[in-house]
């Protein structure tokens, strides 16, 4: 919905065969008006320009025009997030959730329609150290505040959206926190196998209003998410809570209590370590996985007995890297000593988290969660 009405009094020029505005002090002038209904005709930013009595008859007609003015864009001109692909512009119509200065002159818009971004293919080798592991987000250290996040909708993809110095004067001061926004020609691109959207200079934005059908076709959209998003996902694991239901990542990160017991669908996309050989430590379990679903990506670790079960014993080191691989998703002739490893697509798995916290004093803080009551299956 437009906000405001602009009346303008320039004079018409032409110039190399095309037709331009010209703005002359002397004569030219504007007024700005609310668009919405109401008996109020006075601007309220003009010129020189003094309203005219009959002026009030079309400013009406105006209102009442903008009041279902609509642009033909066609049905098929916008695309929900889950029909993102890489290296390929979209017109997406999302929600702004927050935005946010990342860098010095950089910021990072946090948007929303209620779709799953499509699943990507990890490329990175997956023998890295650890401190050279996927991140956990996109946005630098610290990660965003929990209380933010509690603000946040627990189902669909929440994508980051960069913001560089050059879209700043001309897009930030329009993505207001609430409101609902068509972006046009926005750059869809991976980074750190996580889905972003990059501002160019051919993007354009425009405002929607809560009823407009492409608004309401979102809303529609998280309602089927979470009513089936959990509901074609293969068995490739086995899990003792099968009365739990599946909750999504964000809803274990924004849970009201900071020690619980969840059950999700989720696909491991890095492991440490790596090596097979190096799971246990004398004879004890210690892995940190790397999961994610749709909604968030997280550590959560595999320790001791929660080791044993979910790797049913202790199997042979040749057994132990053949789960493992199946699990990230690694071909079988993948040499993952190579420059270039091959794509991984890990599998979708279910799986029972809980989370526990480290230091009484700092609970939330020093929260962490830890994989248990689940069995890969061979």
């Amino acid at each position: 919905m437009l906000k405001s009405m602009a009346f303008f009094f320039w004079q018409m020029k032409t110039h190399n065969d095309g037709v331009y505005a010209l703005f002359n002090k002397k004569f030219s002038s504007f007024a700005l008006y609310e668009g919405k209904n109401g008996e109020d005709f006075l601007p309220y930013q003009c010129s020189l320009f003094r309203p005219r009595d009959h002026d009030s008859k079309f400013i009406a007609g105006m209102r009442k025009w903008l009041v279902d003015f609509h642009v033909d864009e066609g049905v098929n001109t916008f695309s929900f997030l889950r029909e993102m692909r890489e290296g390929q512009h979209a017109n997406l119509v999302c929600k702004i959730l927050h935005v946010c200065e990342i860098a010095k002159n950089e910021w990072m818009a946090l948007v929303w329609d209620g779709t799953d971004s499509p699943p990507i293919s990890i490329n990175t080798n997956p023998e890295h150290k650890m401190d050279e592991q996927l991140p956990l987000q996109l946005e630098p250290s610290p990660p965003l505040s929990r209380d933010l996040l509690c603000t946040f909708p627990t189902v669909g993809t929440i994508l980051r959206v960069i913001i560089d110095k050059v879209n700043q004067k001309h897009v930030l001061h329009l993505l207001n926190t609430g409101e609902w926004v068509k972006f046009i020609s926005i750059l869809c691109e991976v980074h750190a196998g996580l889905w972003c959207g990059v501002l160019t200079p051919f993007t354009k934005l425009r405002y929607l209003s809560n009823e407009d059908h492409f608004v309401l076709a979102c809303q529609r959209s998280a309602m089927m998410v979470m009513i089936y998003s959990h509901m074609s996902f293969p068995p490739y694991s086995e899990v003792d809570y099968d009365h739990m239901p599946f909750v999504t990542l964000m809803d274990v990160l924004t849970y009201s209590e900071a020690t619980a017991r969840f059950k999700c669908i989720i696909r491991v996309v890095a492991a440490f370590p790596w090596r097979a050989e190096d799971f246990s430590h004398h004879g004890t379990y210690r892995i940190r996985l790397t999961i994610e679903d749709p909604t968030a990506r997280i550590h959560a670790f595999i320790y001791a007995e929660d080791g044993e079960k979910f790797f049913d014993g202790n199997p042979s080191i040749d057994v132990l890297t053949r789960k493992r691989d199946k699990l990230l998703g690694v071909a079988a002739n993948n040499d993952v000593k190579g420059t270039n490893p091959a794509s991984r697509n890990p599998p979708w798995v279910q799986c029972c988290l809980k989370s526990y916290y480290l230091d009484k004093n700092d609970i939330w803080g020093s929260r962490q969660y830890r994989i248990f009551g689940t069995k890969l299956a061979d």
